[in-house]
């Protein structure tokens, strides 16, 4: 389920470490006071705790809010980046990686060219 991101049109990994007991009321404020996003958008946010094998996705669809959770099971890990917090708009393909159990940084990606196309 948390892979189907359709009719979101932009996703935000939030960096760092998430106090993982934060529900709906607290992942929105973390969104709305500490980044100056607006929880309401047609965006999902990402969030991660202390040891990487369980992440939160919150978003808003029409009449409410949706969390979500996963947990992967034994010894995998989500490859989250531990820099210092802050709310990171991630590209499709940034995203599938980071469900993959891949980090969103791939060396050797091709990257996306976003100059204007002359033909």
């Amino acid at each position: 389920m948390l892979g189907d991101v359709s009719g979101i049109s932009k996703i935000y990994i939030i960096t760092g470490r998430t106090d993982m007991r934060k529900s709906f009321d607290g992942l929105m404020s973390i969104i709305r006071d500490t980044y100056r996003l607006d929880p309401y958008s047609k965006a999902m946010y990402l969030f991660c705790g202390r040891n990487c094998s369980k992440i939160k996705a919150l978003y808003f669809d029409r009449d409410g809010f949706v969390l979500l959770s996963k947990r992967l099971e034994g010894a995998g890990r989500f490859q989250w980046p531990r820099n210092a917090s802050e709310a990171r708009l991630l590209t499709r393909q940034e995203f599938r990686w980071l469900m993959e159990g891949l980090s969103i940084e791939q060396p050797k990606a091709i990257k996306q060219d976003n100059r204007p196309k002359d033909f």
